[in-house]
Parts: C-alpha cells; sequence; structure tokens
C-alpha cells in the first residue's frame, strides 16, 4: 500500500438521500449523513485492491464539516485521498462535490481488519 491512493465514489442525489427522508433534518437537500457515507464509500474503494487477501477496512473516525446544500438531482461526488499509514491505521483527506463546487470536507480514519476475526467479535 502507497500514500496518494485515491478514489472518486458519486451518486445522483434522490429523495432517500435527503435529509428530510432520513430524519437529520427536514429540507429536501442531501442529508450530512448521506454525504459521509459517500466520503467513507470512496476511502473504502480507493484501498480495496492493495489489501491482504481476506481483509478489508472498517471506518473508525470522520470529522467533515458540511458547508452547502445540494438539491435532489444534483451529481454528488466524494473523493478520498490516502495521506497517512500507521500499522493498521490509514488516514484519508475526504472532499465532496456537486456540480457548484465543495459541499464538504474533512479526515477520515479507517482500520484494516481480517474479515472473520471482526466479525467473530459479534459471537462474543
Amino acid at each position: 500500500m502507497k500514500l496518494n491512493l485515491t478514489h472518486t465514489s458519486t451518486l445522483i442525489v434522490e429523495h432517500c438521500h435527503t435529509a428530510l427522508a432520513l430524519g437529520s433534518g427536514d429540507l429536501e437537500v442531501v442529508a450530512t449523513p448521506a454525504m459521509v457515507a459517500l466520503m467513507e464509500n470512496a476511502a473504502l474503494k480507493a484501498v480495496e485492491d492493495h489489501l491482504p487477501e481476506g481483509s478489508t477496512t472498517v471506518g473508525s473516525q470522520i470529522e467533515t464539516t458540511h458547508l452547502r446544500p445540494s438539491p435532489v438531482g444534483a451529481t454528488l461526488s466524494a473523493t478520498a485521498t490516502l495521506t497517512a499509514i500507521e500499522g493498521r491505521k490509514l488516514t484519508f483527506h475526504i472532499e465532496a462535490a456537486d456540480e457548484k463546487g465543495i459541499v464538504g470536507q474533512g479526515t477520515h480514519t479507517r482500520f484494516i481488519v481480517d474479515r472473520q476475526k471482526f466479525l467473530a467479535k459479534l459471537s462474543q
């Protein structure tokens, strides 16, 4: 794995992505939780092809701003860039944008985990 791995995930904002639909607000604009999920997806995808067999990454922390609204019908893209590797800990710069510019940005931390060991914790 190397620094600066990047991926951009994109979605067309639909009613199901709005603050009204997700219960995080009462407006028909992209919800912060939907934006954050897209940012996390970009980080996951940025490194997934570089992980050991049987491994995945799990999110552990996210710090982000949501700077302005995006309406239903907008194309929302989130880009994650790997900025630090400390053992199993991966840190990303994340940024979301639509056709009008930056919507949100921040940092996201993920950890590399063995899938089976991680899921085994469910039965403990």
